[in-house]
């Protein structure tokens, strides 16, 4: 493995930050509903708010980094950081949902600014730096998980828990006060209008199959361990914790072998090696057989969504590189929020064992894709 562009550096931070405030935001959810007064159903209200301000935001922040860079990247962060205080300090259902849709809307602009900068780089260095830097995120997610959760668990409120993530994003655009240096200048963007690119749209796809995957065993794993398993809560928290730490070993595992392994080849390794795992977790007779698919699962899709952010910022020329990148977050985060929807539907229909067996024919989705993407 090549030695990495200290340019990598800022945006490995900013990912590393990123996933620290959705871990501390997780531990933080009982909190803030409790605070609130929110029922179940307002409370999924407001975190539909979440998707509601980050989509948008995404598709706007793509034309505005085409035309600069990513230099935006530091704003962003430093955006989410007050933003994410929100729901630290709302009092009623109404504040909560407006401060989520805001916090959605500056996390959509830091997800697509972090991508286009590691794409950047990617780009300008020859390095490819995109697997560590969602290995960084993933376990910025465990991090801020754990560490939230300890801190709960010494009586701290979800105030302390949110302000120490925002101190995180802070400090990651501190990181990257010398974006700038990544930025390209004014590009012209040509004639108004929206360019639909095929191949980018087809990296889309890759990243929505693979965030549903990842969607579907985050939000019903621990569920299936104690219902299908009779586990109760401390070990069927197992099954999201071994998938958890597969997504960051995976992660890792993808930065060494890239450069030696095609891209194709681990996207359809990656596919295969998560069908099989969660093949294994549904026909599981005991938890320890599940835990071990579920890892499986999680190490096989975890190589999948860089692979796709990064042939994004290749394909496409310098100026549409932005939006390349937002594109294909998009529809990856449209995955992700309809991922355990559909995954609910599929274990009316056909139980949790049946869930995960569809959720690795959706996984067979990147083996049948990889030979036909178009990636450099």
């Amino acid at each position: 493995m090549r030695a990495l562009p200290r340019s990598a550096f800022g945006p490995f931070a900013g990912f590393l930050a990123f996933g620290v405030l959705w871990g501390a935001w997780a531990v933080s959810v009982p909190l803030v509903q409790q605070a609130t007064d929110a029922s179940d159903g307002a409370l999924g209200l407001g975190l539909l708010g979440v998707g509601l301000g980050t989509l948008p935001a995404m598709v706007l922040i793509g034309p505005r980094i085409d035309r600069s860079g990513p230099g935006v990247m530091p704003w962003a962060l430093a955006l989410l950081a007050v933003t994410a205080l929100g729901p630290a300090l709302a009092s009623s259902v109404l504040v909560l949902w407006l401060t989520l849709l805001v916090w959605g809307a500056a996390a959509g602009a830091v997800d697509v600014s972090i991508n286009a900068a590691a794409a950047e780089v990617e780009a300008r260095t020859g390095a490819r730096v995109m697997q560590l830097a969602h290995a960084l995120f993933s376990l910025g997610v465990l991090v801020g998980a754990v560490g939230g959760g300890a801190a709960r668990q010494l009586g701290a409120g979800r105030a302390a828990i949110l302000a120490g993530a925002a101190i995180c994003l802070l400090l990651a655009a501190l990181a990257n006060r010398d974006a700038r240096a990544l930025n390209r200048g004014p590009v012209p963007l040509g004639p108004p209008g929206f360019k639909l690119r095929w191949h980018v749209v087809a990296l889309g796809l890759v990243c929505l199959v693979a965030f549903l995957v990842e969607g579907g065993i985050e939000s019903w794993s621990a569920l299936y361990m104690e219902r299908e398993l009779d586990t109760g809560p401390l070990l069927g928290a197992l099954g999201p914790g071994a998938y958890a730490i597969a997504m960051v070993s995976g992660r890792l595992a993808g930065q060494v072998v890239t450069g030696r392994v095609a891209e194709r080849r681990l996207l359809f390794g990656g596919g295969l090696i998560s069908a099989a795992g969660l093949l294994i977790a549904a026909a599981a007779p005991a938890p320890a057989v599940a835990i071990v698919g579920f890892f499986v699962a999680g190490a096989g899709v975890s190589v999948a969504a860089p692979v796709a952010f990064s042939a994004a910022g290749r394909v496409v020329d310098e100026g549409e590189r932005g939006s390349a990148v937002a594109t294909v977050t998009t529809m990856g985060y449209a995955g992700l929020l309809i991922g355990p929807g559909l995954a609910g539907g599929v274990s009316e229909a056909a139980g949790l064992r049946g869930t995960f067996v569809a959720l690795a024919l959706v996984a067979l989705v990147l083996v049948v894709a990889a030979p036909r993407l178009r990636l450099a």
